[in-house]
């Protein structure tokens, strides 16, 4: 019987790792908003929980017994997808190209790599006892202010937050046209579930992303880092509007709905295989154009 050959073995020994980071990241990073929209409905309604964002939810854990084992799994889980997306993106994995559309998708997914990346840290540092209890606007009002002591700050501020707000419409546009289930081989019989929590949660997200969005292009106008907001303080602009109780509801529920189609994609998302010469093609392209 012919063998494979070391490359051969080389790549199928890579595609299941990666095959195996992203569906635990994608679980990971599912649970986490499982977490935070599961919280803050019982806010919304007056039964305890919480307003906050992925920091929050996961010092939530620590109340509960063995609370320091599912945080050290879901940090894994984070590591892991904070890979799979750096990597995929490098490498090109979902095919979006070198065009300044893919390449803007591909950034996109460094920059959430780079977000759960640091999540990650925050769960691991909670299960060992040393994490940090600041709340979760914390983290972006201070790289905010790092950003706005560099060279024209108040412009990378601005770029930042409008990048922000032009994911929360791509996230509304990926609502309208449905097409959240491209990259997923769904079952018949699933399909219906799974593309109505894809819809509910990409419009939570994406509100959520056009409200930190906007809070940051205010820090940008203002040049004041206080005004940034993560997640949590997006919830908590919510919940301070008229009615904001109900707001607050139905867009964690939506948050929830979001977490719950993170194990959808963790179960049946298609995993392309890397190609080195996908990465090389888009240093290739990018040489071009800087000589251009």
């Amino acid at each position: 019987m012919p063998t494979a050959a070391p490359d051969d073995r080389f790549m199928k020994l890579s595609a299941i790792g990666l095959e195996h980071l992203a569906r635990a990241g994608l679980a990971a990073r599912g649970a986490v908003y499982l977490m935070v929209g599961g919280l803050a409905v019982l806010a919304a309604v007056g039964s305890g929980g919480g307003v906050g964002g992925g920091g929050s939810a996961l010092r939530s854990l620590l109340g509960h017994p063995l609370g320091a084992l599912p945080l050290a799994a879901i940090g894994l889980g984070l590591v892991a997808f904070s890979a799979w997306r750096l990597t995929n993106a490098a490498f090109d994995g979902d095919r979006h190209g070198a065009s300044p559309k893919g390449l803007g998708t591909r950034a996109v997914h460094v920059l959430s790599g780079i977000v759960n990346g640091g999540l990650a840290v925050t769960a691991f540092s909670l299960a060992f006892g040393v994490g940090r209890r600041g709340g979760d606007n914390d983290a972006a009002q201070d790289w905010t202010a790092w950003l706005l002591t560099q060279p024209f700050g108040r412009w990378l501020v601005a770029i930042v937050g409008a990048g922000i707000v032009g994911a929360g419409l791509f996230h509304f546009w990926k609502v309208w046209r449905g097409d959240m289930l491209k990259r997923l081989s769904v079952p018949p019989e699933r399909r219906h579930l799974a593309l109505t929590l894809g819809r509910i949660g990409y419009a939570a997200r994406g509100l959520t992303f056009l409200i930190i969005g906007g809070f940051l292009l205010i820090a940008a106008l203002h040049s004041d880092s206080s005004e940034a907001r993560g997640l949590g303080g997006a919830l908590e602009a919510l919940r301070e509007q008229p009615v904001g109780w109900a707001l607050l509801a139905v867009v964690a529920a939506g948050l929830a709905a979001f977490g719950a189609f993170g194990f959808a994609q963790a179960r049946w998302r298609r995993i392309e295989a890397l190609d080195l010469g996908d990465a090389r093609q888009t240093i290739d392209a990018l040489a071009r154009r800087a000589s251009a």
